[in-house]
This record gives structure tokens, sequence and C-alpha cells, in this order.
């Protein structure tokens, strides 16, 4: 996957900067208030931990890379290019830790941002269920019309919330729409996996990125002929196949990388248009690294 820069200028902020000079840099702090303004840490769910895990507020902010993971070599990269601030999907700290040694990887991502002057900052489940958040992004990029959230949220508006539902332009066969979905996302060793009728006609298709087998309710109450999320386990992925009214909702498992990725140019862009109205020069791009765990997998073939 090559790099999206999205290096931003304030040639055309004119008068609108205010009070900011043109040109200048962001702290992290107004950095902070401009992702706010994107994606509200009110909008994360009750399970996740969001928000700023590493870095100082008053330090200057020149450079900022989006990625899916926060990993060693995730780290690195920004690093080495020489970001301030690192903004990932996926907390490093989600679950409470007693030690940060840099004995374990987590303690060594912890040290190696802080010996850096890197900050680290998370927009998970907020950078989901906000307006053009993950879902709506591969709802887009899937070409759904009439899109609505698949669960709402419950501190935010009508349009915001986990998961997206709509509808495509035109009905197609389930291998088709599958070989859609396999053509957009980012090509990782996974691949894709499909469940149901290959020549199932389809239209209404629910969405969501990253893991999102706990939603089949949802998929099912909107009435969706097909599911697209990431994850899918055995379990639940065998019951909704059995509790399937004429075969739907068929499946479509993904890549929970992949499915998150296609987020981040779009998110860079965002950031990139909130911070040069208000006057600030930030050069920002997405991470080139390949975050996906998986190297190769082995198929028994066919057509």
């Amino acid at each position: 996957m090559e790099a999206v820069d999205t290096a931003l200028s304030n040639a055309d902020s004119g008068d609108d900067a205010g009070t900011v000079e043109a040109n200048a840099e962001p702290t992290l702090g107004q950095v902070l208030l401009a992702v706010e303004e994107l994606w509200p840490e009110s909008l994360a769910e009750d399970w996740d931990e969001v928000g700023l895990v590493v870095g100082r507020p008053d330090v200057p902010v020149t450079k900022v890379l989006f990625a899916v993971d926060p990993t060693l070599d995730v780290i690195d990269e920004a690093i080495e290019w020489g970001a301030e601030l690192l903004i990932t999907h996926h907390p490093l700290l989600l679950k409470g830790v007693n030690s940060v040694a840099a004995t374990t990887a987590k303690g060594l991502a912890v040290h190696r941002l802080i010996e850096a002057g890197t900050g680290l900052l998370t927009v998970h489940t907020n950078g989901d269920s906000a307006v053009g958040g993950v879902s709506d992004v591969l709802a887009d990029a899937f070409g759904l019309e009439n899109v609505a959230p698949l669960t709402t949220a419950a501190n935010g508006l009508p349009e915001e919330g986990i998961g997206r539902v709509g509808d495509l332009p035109d009905i197609m066969t389930l291998g088709d729409f599958a070989a859609k979905v396999f053509g957009v996302l980012p090509a990782v060793a996974g691949g894709v996996r499909v469940a149901g009728d290959k020549d199932g006609l389809v239209r209404r298709v629910a969405v969501c990125g990253g893991a999102g087998d706990s939603l089949f309710d949802a998929v099912r109450s909107n009435h969706a002929d097909v599911y697209v999320t990431a994850d899918m386990r055995h379990h639940p992925a065998s019951e909704a196949r059995e509790a399937a009214v004429n075969d739907r909702p068929y499946l479509i498992d993904v890549s929970h990388f992949a499915s998150e990725w296609l987020w981040l140019p779009v998110a860079a862009e965002a950031l990139g248009n909130v911070l040069t109205d208000q006057g600030y020069d930030v050069e920002i791009r997405v991470s080139t690294t390949n975050s996906d765990p998986w190297d190769f997998i082995l198929t028994p073939g066919g057509d």
C-alpha cells in the first residue's frame, strides 16, 4: 500500500485564520481539539479506551501519521519520519496494566514514543461511530445509498452509531458483490471469505468495520441481504447461517486491518482540512506499514 500524503498548506486560509498566524504550528493540545471536533470522545463505547496515550499538550506538532495499529514497526515509521504525533485506530492500552517496563512489547512501545518525543492518540469506536467514520467509508466504497447506522449512538446524532446499512444502486449477485469488496479493500493474506449462494441476489447491505459479529440482531432487523464485517467467529457465523431466512443474510468476512485501513486517508484529509481552516500548517500522511498479522494462507483451490 502506498503512502497517502496529505501535506497541508495554509495558502488559501486568508483572513479566516482569526488570531492564528498563517502557517503556524499547532500544539498537540490544539490538534486534540480538532480531533475532538471530528471524532468526539463521547461517541466511544463504554468499554473502549480512546484519547491521548502519550504526549505533552504544549509540544508543537508539524507532522502527524495515521495508522490502524500502534505496532512497533508503525511507531518506528512515525519516529523515522519525524512525526510528533501518531494517531492510531486501535488502542495500545485497552486493558489495565501494572507496568510499562521495556521488557514487554507494549512497554517498549511506550518507551520508544516518549524517548522520541512522539505522541500517541487513539481514535477507536468514536472513529467508528462518527459521521464519516470507518463504516461510513466502507459504505461509500461499496457504493451504498440511503445509508443509516446499524445501531445508533447513545450520545450522538441519529446518523451516528456503530455499523452502517444501505442499498446498492442495482441488484448484484453475491459473487459479483464479493468480488467488488475484494477489489476495494487492501490486499492481505486472508483475502475474503463468503457464506452463501454465489448466484444469490443482493441489494441491501450491512457493513461494520472491524469485528462485528455481535451485531447480527441489528443486521437481521434491518433486513440486510448480506453482511460485511471482519473477524467472524465460528459459532456466531454458524448460528447466523442457521437462523437465516431464505439463506439471508449472506456473510462476507474480511480482514480486520483491511476493513479499517480505508478510513485512514479519509480521516487524514478531514483532520488536515480542520487544521488548515484554523490557519495551521501540518503535514499529514498515512502509514505504509501493513499491520495485518497474517503472512500467507493455504486453500484447497477450486472455482
